[in-house]
């Protein structure tokens, strides 16, 4: 038996086939929807969403929040993680930078910092929708997706789906006790 070693947020072509599928799911489950946004770091999502943009044809914008990583980094990264994940459909298909959608504004203060702004998405989730994000990457995600909201990012005939990719656990870490 041979170990398949799993890298860093599972961002390998492999792990980013996972979310292909998943944007294909989401297309035959027929949820339309304007944009779709996520929380984004080691570009696994990202590149794999992208990818099942493009190979199912979805028509809405896919947005990444960054959680830690510059644009400029998650553009470069993703667009070349996509065009890798895709050799393994059998087909590369060339992804470039300036098509991956990523926003960087809500990273300055840290990796796994806990602010305001996480805190108030986590307890509107909670309360209004009966769901538990995490204070490192969903709450980060949700609360720039909010705060774009608030700023009128998104036009009012838009459907915003904000894609829930778990963490829950990380809500209950001793060094977010009392915090949230």
């Amino acid at each position: 038996m041979k170990p398949y070693l799993v890298p860093y947020g599972g961002s390998s072509p492999t792990g980013a086939l996972g979310y292909a599928f998943a944007m294909k799911e989401l297309i035959d489950q027929n949820v339309g929807t304007d944009w779709i946004v996520f929380a984004t770091s080691s570009g696994g999502t990202h590149a794999g969403l992208m990818l099942g943009k493009r190979v199912f044809g979805y028509k809405g914008k896919v947005l990444g929040i960054s959680i830690d990583e510059s644009e400029e980094w998650l553009r470069n990264y993703v667009s070349e993680l996509a065009s890798s994940a895709s050799e393994k459909l059998e087909t590369r298909i060339k992804f470039v930078p300036a098509e991956v959608l990523a926003n960087a504004d809500y990273c300055e203060a840290g990796y796994g910092v806990l602010t305001e702004p996480e805190r108030e998405a986590i307890h509107l989730f909670a309360k209004h929708e009966g769901l538990l994000l995490d204070p490192v990457y969903t709450g980060r995600a949700a609360a720039g997706m909010i705060d774009l909201i608030r700023n009128k990012f998104f036009r009012k005939d838009e459907t915003v789906l904000f894609l829930h990719t778990g963490g829950q656990p990380a809500l209950f870490a001793d060094q977010y006790a009392n915090k949230v």
